[in-house]
């Protein structure tokens, strides 16, 4: 996997660089959010959990997939500026459950803790 940038902007009102980036890839499948992160947290020499993969776009038909990251100055300022969706996806911040929905192992618990109807003889 070769990473090659095409674009550094300093934003400094939202305290990061923001970065386009081109990933060559031709003897593998699209590399992961996680394999990228790490790769390029190498190539600008920044700590892996202040590096924020915006999104990846993989070309149809060639091995190339172009992207979007952003490189922030600590890890709190990227937890209060990042999007939560993309936190997540970058595996920064656990995904949020609403309250109105119960976890899918909540049914089978409610089958297992109700009592067992009694035979009539």
């Amino acid at each position: 996997m070769e990473i090659k940038i095409l674009e550094d902007r300093a934003n400094p009102l939202l305290k990061r660089h923001e970065y386009r980036f081109e990933i060559a890839h031709p003897t593998a499948a699209t590399p992961t959010r996680d394999a990228v992160r790490g790769e390029f947290s190498k190539l600008i020499k920044a700590p892996k959990d202040r590096v924020i993969i915006e999104r990846m776009h993989a070309r149809y038909g060639t091995a190339v997939t172009r992207g979007e990251a952003a490189v922030y100055e600590s890890v709190d300022v990227a937890k209060v500026t990042a999007r939560e969706h993309i936190l997540v996806r970058n595996g920064l911040k656990e995904k949020a459950v609403k309250a109105g929905t119960a976890p899918a192992a909540a049914p089978e618990a409610a089958k297992a803790e109700a009592p067992a109807p009694e035979k009539k003889e």
